[in-house]
């Protein structure tokens, strides 16, 4: 139902579970183990999987906590987005690399779900995409001391409001990771 012709093809998004990102991350093994799940699903259905990997100050590019956590590998086959912004789509190379795949539909995982997960979330939505939220496959730090409720609030509020996002033509949903068919119009 995408409002992006001729793109009938999902893909899967991996945000950001770099070193440095998934330190002192909530349920942080969890988090990666469902994302594994969801990864090997995805080529065993031959779903193109593409990663997303942040640059910062505290990210510096080929860094240690700027390097991806070593229980996730990328098949050398499958995109590797660098981006400077929340946004996966802000000036990088992402929507270009989903045209020539004709994805019209988004599975987003990965990290920190009040951040970067909310603003990808975002950014394909107004873009056209049908956008799929996996809920136990996203995660975000402690950041209580800045006023942010618990990481366990954050996470269960970008479930809940995801779940219920709408547009003309376009679809979003949040579902668990047992839950996620990559087939059009499915969780």
């Amino acid at each position: 139902m995408t409002t992006l012709p001729d793109r009938p093809n999902t893909a899967l998004l991996v945000i950001d579970v770099q070193k440095g990102v998934m330190a002192g991350a909530h349920d942080r093994d969890g988090v990666i183990a469902n994302i594994d799940t969801l990864v090997g699903k995805a080529r065993a259905e031959d779903v193109p999987v593409l990663w997303v990997q942040h640059s910062a100050e505290d990210l510096v590019r080929a860094s240690e906590p700027w390097e991806y956590v070593p229980e996730l590998v990328r098949h050398e086959t499958e995109p590797l987005v660098h981006k400077i912004h929340g946004d996966s789509f802000e000036d990088t190379d992402l929507e270009a690399l989903l045209a020539e795949r004709g994805v019209g539909r988004l599975v987003v995982t990965g990290a920190l779900s009040d951040g970067c997960i909310r603003a990808t979330l975002h950014g394909a939505f107004v873009r056209g995409y049908d956008v799929t939220l996996v809920g136990d496959a996203h995660t975000t730090q402690d950041l209580t001391r800045y006023g942010a409720p618990a990481p366990e609030q954050v996470i269960a509020h970008t479930n809940l409001y995801w779940r219920w996002q709408s547009g003309p033509g376009r679809r979003a949903a949040t579902v668990g990771t047992p839950d996620v068919k990559f087939t059009a119009h499915a969780g």
